[in-house]
């Protein structure tokens, strides 16, 4: 059975859906790996590596995708590399099954079974596949780093003989991964880090990691998380509370990272216009939500824009501003999920459409059109 990589084709996407630690990894399922000439590039992995991992080199999309049982990418294909698949084909990738319906309905028509890593559900036995975990703790880590290099000033306090530098300040909006992640770089950069989130139980996890919790902790702030994780609509009057906190708390800021997403819908408004006019001059905001929307009405996305004395950036992909690394995670979490699929003792596709990771990833490809 054959597994391909073909190279990816939107613009600025450096990531690979393989390395040559997981194309031997592959091997060991009894998989024939094909990846296309020059696939690796944009993560400093070179064609030369993936042969010495036991994989044949294609010189072309066409001649690695012919006959490919299985295909992993990390970006959806688009409609030249649909034609490309076999009928019957595997695809695993981010297929962005909320905004990309027509390409989605294109690969079932096509006979392609395809699975967006995106619709993993959050289960334990799918955290070593979480591709948007591992690539949001880069993205975050990612968004500190450039805020800073952005910054006109220094990070951390510093006392010099000439006198005492005061530490930057920094806000992470939304406390998921990425936030996690932005608040534990920044405290190790020597910023003062404050952090807001609707659910109450990050509270403690910003708190475990330096950082001040900022919300208005009254009775229906303790009760706005459901039994399953999820927020809870807040009354008017609370949400009135709360704005104005968080707008008190804007005005003190250097650096803002907001991170929230609602998939399938625009991002909200965290960082309202008057809120950005109320910032220091010189101040920074980077926006992870940027290509939904934006959590600031300014946002642009893969723009950085200065507006009201503030510089506001709308980075789209920020794993790929470190390939390597996040090629590498992304590999084992593909990986993972192919493990999943083939027969340990044959090597042949096996698909257990009772699983439920296969069928909360389906997107495409009978079964998958009945749940």
């Amino acid at each position: 059975m054959r597994l391909a990589i073909a190279k990816e084709k939107r613009a600025g996407e450096t990531r690979v859906a393989a390395t040559p630690e997981s194309v031997k990894k592959l091997k060991g399922l009894g998989l024939d790996i094909t990846i296309e000439a020059g696939a690796g590039e944009g993560a400093r992995f070179a064609d030369a590596d993936y042969q010495a991992a036991g994989a044949t080199i294609a010189p072309d999309a066409a001649a690695a995708l012919k006959d490919a049982d299985i295909v992993l990418k990390v970006r959806g294909p688009d409609a030249d590399e649909i034609g490309l698949l076999k009928k019957g084909a595997v695809l695993a990738a981010l297929l962005a099954p909320h905004s990309e319906k027509d390409a989605i309905a294109a690969l079932g028509a096509a006979g392609v079974t395809a699975f967006a890593m995106e619709l993993l559900p959050r289960i334990s036995r799918a955290q070593a596949m979480d591709v948007l975990s591992s690539q949001a703790n880069l993205a975050g880590y990612k968004a500190v780093i450039d805020a800073a290099a952005r910054f006109g000033r220094a990070m951390p306090m510093m006392m010099t003989a000439a006198g005492t530098i005061a530490p930057a300040r920094v806000l992470v909006m939304g406390v998921g991964v990425a936030g996690l992640q932005a608040i534990a770089t920044a405290k190790r950069l020597g910023a003062i880090v404050s952090a807001t989130d609707v659910r109450p139980a990050t509270k403690e996890q910003v708190e475990s990691l330096g950082g001040t919790f900022v919300a208005v902790m009254d009775e229906e702030f303790a009760q706005a998380q459901t039994a399953g994780g999820y927020a809870k609509e807040m009354s008017p009057e609370y949400q009135a509370k709360q704005a104005a906190l968080i707008a008190d708390t804007i005005k003190k800021q250097d650096i803002i990272i907001t991170t929230a997403l609602i998939p399938g819908r625009k991002a909200p408004i965290l960082v309202t216009e008057d809120m950005i006019k109320s910032m220091k001059s010189g101040s920074v905001i980077v926006d992870l939500a940027a290509g939904a929307g934006g959590n600031t009405p300014l946002s642009e996305a893969d723009q950085t824009i200065e507006a009201h004395g503030v510089t506001i950036m709308g980075p789209t992909n920020l794993p790929g501003a470190l390939a390597t690394d996040a090629s590498s995670l992304y590999a084992r979490n593909l990986f993972n999920f192919v493990s999943l699929m083939v027969d340990k003792k044959s090597g042949d596709l096996a698909i257990d459409w009772n699983d439920e990771i296969i069928k909360g990833a389906a997107v495409a490809g009978a079964p998958a059109a009945e749940g």
